[in-house]
């Protein structure tokens, strides 16, 4: 099998095994993880966002991919974390706390409302570990990969298509302004790891998170 042929195979089968894993986990997230002892919820919604990611993973064993070829890198950790960290706060002031400060709030709530520190925690552990780490891996590490190789090592057309099937991604709940946002924040992720130095999967991962639960810190703190 041409190798070609077999980044299409791993591109369809891939994003049909992610969306298949997103619909399961809405189904568990609407029908069972309410009815769990907190303990357990917590637990469960760390560990069942990663269903997304098992048909990736068999896939980049079937394709021989190496480590690098996903966007991480050994070199310059703490430099990659610094870069994550830097640039999910930047993230968090420009599109969420900007929009709060001139009265559009609204457009940019989750709909979640805390008020102490332990479930702060359980919010960052949440985006960063399940989250992001799953969404960077499929799309940003995964897809991306994919969608390169077939184009020839064409970076923007790897953007272009990485982001419109992180904004299908989030088909099952989201609208459609919600999935727009959603691409255009993908391609923005593709972007940075594009174009900033020592910026990997693992700096997404971290950017991705903090932007993720600084949107509830924001709005439990100036909406109440």
């Amino acid at each position: 099998m041409g190798d070609k042929k077999k980044e299409w195979i791993g591109l369809m089968a891939g994003f049909a095994g992610i969306m298949l894993g997103c619909y399961v986990l809405t189904l568990f997230n609407r029908y069972v993880i309410m009815t769990l002892p907190l303990a357990i919820r917590i637990v469960a919604m760390l560990v069942t966002y990663w269903i997304c990611v098992v048909a990736p993973a068999i896939l980049i064993l079937w394709l021989k991919d190496g480590f690098t070829e996903h966007g991480f890198s050994r070199d310059r950790v703490f430099a990659q974390i610094m870069i994550g960290i830097a640039l999910g706060a930047v993230m968090s002031v420009v599109l969420t706390l900007i929009p709060h400060l001139f009265g559009l709030g609204a457009y940019v709530d989750n709909g979640r409302r805390y008020k102490y520190l332990w479930q702060f925690i359980v919010e960052f552990a949440y985006f960063i570990f399940a989250v992001a780490a799953v969404e960077e891996i499929c799309f940003r590490g995964f897809i991306y990969t994919r969608i390169k190789r077939i184009s020839k090592g064409n970076d923007y057309a790897a953007i272009i298509v990485s982001s419109l099937l992180f904004g299908l991604f989030h088909i099952f709940s989201g609208n459609v302004m919600q999935l727009a946002l959603t691409t255009v924040i993908g391609a923005l992720f593709c972007l940075f790891r594009l174009k900033i130095k020592h910026c990997t999967t693992l700096s997404l991962i971290i950017c991705h998170g903090i932007y993720d639960a600084m949107i509830s810190v924001w709005a439990s703190t100036l909406l109440g």
